[in-house]
């Protein structure tokens, strides 16, 4: 089959692997229907080592049961069924807190034996604490592109929304235009945020933020962008803010925002080793939270959404690829030319 493999920063491969097979008694067979690329895939693309080893890559997934272990039994060959960006027994002490991506028996795509997202098939691990079923779908539906979000950016911004605990009537700031920052948009807006302010330069993905819920946008960086909040949050900042970038800008910027007696949301991965974190957050009051989003902990509140039309979070991808021509989907995102690449294989 085929399959993007990693070898190095810049050095995206689609190559021909071995077909998976099932290794363990929990194990399941996915032939993928729709993939993508993720902000954080490009990470890799422009950090990983020349020479350091090849690595099948791609995390957000949904596809067709086509094969299942003896020990599998909440899903089935044929049924359709999203995958969480990591995989999870389910039921560890940490699964039943849900907090799944710190299974005590999980993993993540890419593993050695396990595979990647962004080929036409892949081994699950875990399949029975991993895979969500979705009756009804079939491979042609226009769902599909908001039911692939289920499995990594729209349950990313709503982890970000969630753990900065976001209630109706407040003034929450989004800080970075990508999808995932889209999406804590809607995700703000749905749970009742009066005022969204998104902070972001690129105008065609700003205006999709409007359409998601944000009532200003504020392009402005730095100090400037700091005052133009805080003019608009009536002087004090914003109750929540939701930092979806990643960079140490982006969370200085999110100091400089956020209101005494507030939260900052980090859910954007950091690419820094060191922060502030100290009285700047003690002084005022101010709660850090977020990190790595359960997102299996989501789907079932946000899968009804997706299925009855109320919320299209589809809409952050603008560009589709087949599989041979993902490497080209890399260029385009790094180069800030697509927002959010789908992978059909």
């Amino acid at each position: 089959m085929r399959a993007t493999i990693i070898h190095g920063a810049g050095d995206v491969r689609v190559e021909t692997v071995p077909d998976p097979v099932i290794l363990e008694p929990t194990d399941a067979i996915v032939r993928i229907v729709r993939a993508c690329i993720c902000g954080s895939d490009l990470h890799p693309f422009h950090n990983k080592p020349a020479g350091s080893d090849p690595r099948a890559i791609g995390h957000e997934f949904i596809g067709v049961v086509e094969d299942t272990g003896s020990a599998v039994r909440t899903v089935s060959r044929g049924d359709f069924v999203i995958a969480p960006f990591v995989w999870s027994d389910g039921t560890c002490e940490f699964c039943r807190e849900g907090l799944f991506t710190s299974c005590l028996h999980g993993g993540d795509w890419g593993d050695e034996n396990v595979g990647g997202g962004q080929g036409e098939a892949t081994r699950v691990p875990q399949a029975d604490g991993t895979l969500i079923p979705v009756p009804g779908i079939t491979e042609d539906s226009d769902l599909l592109p908001s039911l692939l979000t289920l499995s990594d950016v729209y349950g990313t911004g709503y982890h970000a929304a969630i753990t900065a605990g976001v209630r109706p009537g407040e003034t929450v700031v989004v800080i970075g235009d990508g999808a995932v920052g889209l999406l804590a948009v809607l995700s703000a807006k749905q749970l009742g945020a009066e005022k969204i302010i998104l902070m972001g330069r690129h105008e065609a993905r700003t205006n999709l933020g409007r359409e998601f819920g944000a009532t200003d946008v504020v392009s402005a960086r730095g100090e400037e962008g700091i005052a133009q909040v805080r003019e608009l949050s009536g002087g004090h900042g914003a109750h929540r803010v939701l930092e979806a970038v990643g960079f140490l800008p982006a969370y200085e910027q999110a100091l400089g925002v956020v209101r005494p007696g507030g939260a900052i949301s980090r859910v954007g991965v950091p690419q820094y080793v060191e922060a502030p974190a100290g009285r700047v957050l003690f002084r005022p009051n101010v709660t850090l939270t977020g990190g790595v989003a359960p997102v299996r902990k989501y789907i079932d509140t946000l899968l009804p959404l997706v299925l009855d039309g109320t919320v299209d979070p589809g809409r952050v991808f603008d560009m589709t690829v087949s599989i041979e021509d993902v490497p080209s989907g890399y260029v385009a995102m790094d180069e800030r030319r697509a927002l959010k690449v789908l992978v059909k294989p």
